[in-house]
């Protein structure tokens, strides 16, 4: 069977380009393969009607409205590699099958690359965050710790700044803030620790303290950190998608990429990282594929 469009990628910018392309009467299959970005995450928020909901409740209810539309197939099943051919795309799955697509949207999402510090993973996602959009409001006015073990946190700082006052910032013996900055962040009190970490301590998820390989010791109950972002799906390069200099596919503002047929929606498209921005993101994209279907077949 040939797809009008296939989705790859079960984020909220997939599943909603993919309700909209169901409700247009194009015969969509959706690629899911379960390894979403925000695994660890306990609550979702800044959705409205969602706020506070879990990531899988999200999804749950999500496929329960895909699934009232008989135009939408689903494949749990990862995708390893799309062919372009001079008409169609082949997607090739894990399990070895083939489907055809007319069209692609690209809902592939970033991976967040931590820091390589002891413990990071047992409090990331329960006292440790990377976004204080999504999170600031539940470790407001708490004492705050901010690991910036890469370059570029200083604006993260200042936005951490306007839940706590109480922030000390942690380089890991990187230099990740500028002497200016660091001058700009004294005057508001925030302390600079440029020592070495050797480990984060804590139990059931919390926070209590970080340990300096020098011996010193600070006690905080939470706080943010930065990360490098990395593509999930080597697709952009198979596909030979312009970059939009950022590590994103480069789109127009309707989901168009540079590669006719192929779109792209969600954090790997650098939109921000929130569920209702992807959702909104892919909604348009496959907007842009109906448009684009009936400026070619009316």
């Amino acid at each position: 069977m040939l797809y009008d469009c296939a989705v790859i990628g079960g984020g909220p910018a997939g599943l909603n380009a993919s309700l909209i392309l169901g409700r247009g009467r194009q015969q969509v299959i959706l690629f899911d393969d379960d390894t979403p970005r925000n695994a660890v995450t306990q609550e979702s928020h800044n959705f409205i009607s969602r706020d506070g909901v879990h990531p899988a409740e999200f999804k749950k209810a999500s496929y329960e409205d895909l699934n009232k539309y008989p135009t939408i197939s689903v494949q749990r099943n990862h995708v390893v590699d799309i062919v372009p051919t001079a008409s169609y795309f082949q997607i090739q799955t894990e399990k070895g099958q083939q489907y055809e697509a007319q069209r692609i949207i690209l809902t592939t999402g970033l991976k967040d690359i931590l820091p390589e510090i002891e413990g990071m993973h047992q409090f990331y996602g329960t006292s440790l965050f990377g976004c204080p959009y999504c999170d600031g409001w539940e470790l407001k006015d708490l004492p705050l710790v901010y690991i910036a073990a890469y370059p570029h946190a200083f604006n993260s700082i200042k936005m951490v700044s306007n839940w706590s006052k109480d922030i000390v910032v942690c380089t890991n013996g990187k230099e990740t803030i500028s002497p200016q900055e660091k001058a700009i962040l004294s005057q508001k009190n925030i302390q600079v620790i440029e020592d070495e970490i050797l480990r984060l301590q804590g139990e059931g998820g919390q926070l209590k303290s970080i340990q300096f390989k020098n011996g010193n010791e600070l006690h905080r109950q939470a706080g943010f950190i930065s990360y490098k972002l990395q593509q999930a799906a080597p697709f952009a390069g198979r596909l030979d998608l312009e970059s939009n200099g950022m590590g994103g596919i480069k789109i127009d503002p309707y989901g168009r990429t540079s590669r006719k047929g192929v779109y792209a929606a969600g954090d790997n498209a650098g939109g921000l990282p929130q569920q209702i921005v992807a959702a909104a993101e892919g909604s348009k994209a496959a907007i842009s594929v109906l448009s684009d279907h009936v400026a070619e077949t009316f």
